[in-house]
């Protein structure tokens, strides 16, 4: 398993709201994903999920998939939508 780095999760948000006009919509503390294997939802997330360890795996699958060049202007999860649901709920709920 490749571990994510502090350094790389900041540098994953500087590029989202840098070179994102959606970013404009999003209150601080918060980041927009897109999330779907084909079809893409946008999903706007606490930026503390960024440092769970099993959203790291997504962000690991992300990474290896698109680097940091994402085609939708912010970070893009290649993963199923339910899936990714599931996840956020778990971690609201810590």
């Amino acid at each position: 398993m490749m571990a994510i780095r502090l350094p790389r999760i900041l540098q994953v948000k500087q590029n989202i709201l840098r070179g994102s006009s959606a970013a404009k919509d999003v209150r601080k503390g918060y980041v927009a994903v897109y999330v779907g294997e084909e079809e893409k939802k946008r999903f706007v997330i606490p930026v503390s999920y960024l440092n769970q360890p099993s959203f790291r795996k997504l962000l690991s699958k992300a990474e290896e998939e698109f680097g940091f060049q994402h085609p939708m202007g912010g970070l893009t999860i290649p993963c199923r939508e339910d899936i990714f649901i599931d996840l956020t709920s778990s971690l609201k709920d810590n």
